[in-house]
């Protein structure tokens, strides 16, 4: 059974930082790549970054791109998620994810949440004005 397991969220004032850390257990993640998505109320879960299992490859959303900074560190296998100069939309519960395999097809990049089938139970993260 595979475990992800957020931390780090809270509230800070726009224009901070947070870093948000997801720590897997379950079984050996050397072949899986890992993601971080976020949902706002009453919005669509939508795709924030991912690392592929070495981590050597990284991908963002445009909307955080220059901002966040994904990370992992395999040893203790935890993937972090450190967001800096937080705006008031990056208000959101943001979910840690995991998918056999890498974070490309060879064509596009794994942004769909249907295309990660492991999830942790969320963090809140509110960024005030």
């Amino acid at each position: 059974q595979v475990q992800l397991v957020e931390s780090g969220g809270g509230l800070v004032q726009a224009g901070g930082s947070l870093s948000l850390s997801c720590a897997a257990s379950g079984r050996t993640f050397s072949n899986y790549a890992m993601g971080w998505f976020r949902q706002a109320p009453g919005k669509e879960r939508e795709f924030v970054a991912s690392i592929s299992w070495s981590g050597g490859s990284t991908y963002y959303a445009d909307s955080v791109k220059g901002r966040f900074t994904i990370s992992k560190d395999n040893a203790k296998n935890t993937v972090y998620l450190q967001m800096n100069t937080l705006k008031p939309e990056d208000t959101a519960v943001y979910y840690c994810a995991a998918k056999r395999g890498t974070l490309y097809s060879g064509t596009y990049y794994y942004t769909k949440s249907a295309e990660w089938g492991y999830w942790g139970q969320g963090t809140q993260v509110t960024v005030s004005s």
